[in-house]
């Protein structure tokens, strides 16, 4: 389907992020990573899909001096919104629980933006779930920031993980968003990109 309609395309993914990778393979996309530095640093005046929006388009201004004309590079961002400010990575594990316990209780978003890049033009798209979790011990915070060492995840946690299974009451819009890449954009953008 998709994939042979993007035959005469390169897709880059500018991630290591595993879960996206699985993500792309799951669709039967050929793809190709490719990763360049990029300081992670916004205006503060942006809020919500403000932020990632800009830093998805940050990602990918690094490569635009080596795009060819059949190249789509795909640059993302995700962000964890709680009372108006962006949760981002924890630093340590001491921050991982405290990112965890604020979230402990009420309702956050999980917004992610994907931008799409070509010598000719760019697409950027977002999408914005919504994600509960119950009131958690700190015993349970403990234990899944022990145990899971959730570093490298924005608020702190994955879904697709243990805190995911037993702390998460509640969820409206794309799960896949949560767990890395809201996959229905990616795939109805992608679409759009072959079949103007």
């Amino acid at each position: 389907m998709l994939n042979e309609q993007l035959k005469e395309y390169n897709i880059i993914l500018a991630s290591a992020s595993p879960r996206r990778h699985a993500f792309l393979t799951s669709m039967n996309i050929d793809f190709e990573v490719q990763l360049k530095p990029v300081e992670e640093v916004y205006p503060n005046h942006l809020e919500g899909t403000e932020i990632t929006d800009y830093l998805s388009k940050l990602k990918a201004e690094a490569f635009k001096d080596q795009l060819n004309n059949k190249d789509i590079l795909i640059t993302s961002d995700t962000i964890v919104w709680l009372d108006g400010k962006a949760i981002e990575k924890p630093k340590d594990e001491d921050d991982a629980f405290k990112m965890i316990s604020t979230l402990s209780n009420k309702t956050h978003e999980v917004m992610t933006s994907i931008c799409f890049t070509q010598t000719s033009q760019q697409t950027i798209v977002n999408t914005t779930t919504k994600v509960t979790f119950k009131a958690l011990t700190d015993e349970e915070i403990w234990y899944y920031v022990n145990t899971y060492k959730p570093l490298d995840k924005a608020g702190a946690y994955g879904i697709q993980e243990w805190i995911g299974a037993i702390g998460i009451t509640n969820i409206e819009g794309s799960y896949n968003n949560v767990v890395g890449l809201p996959t229905h954009l990616l795939y109805e953008t992608l679409n759009a990109i072959a079949n103007p």
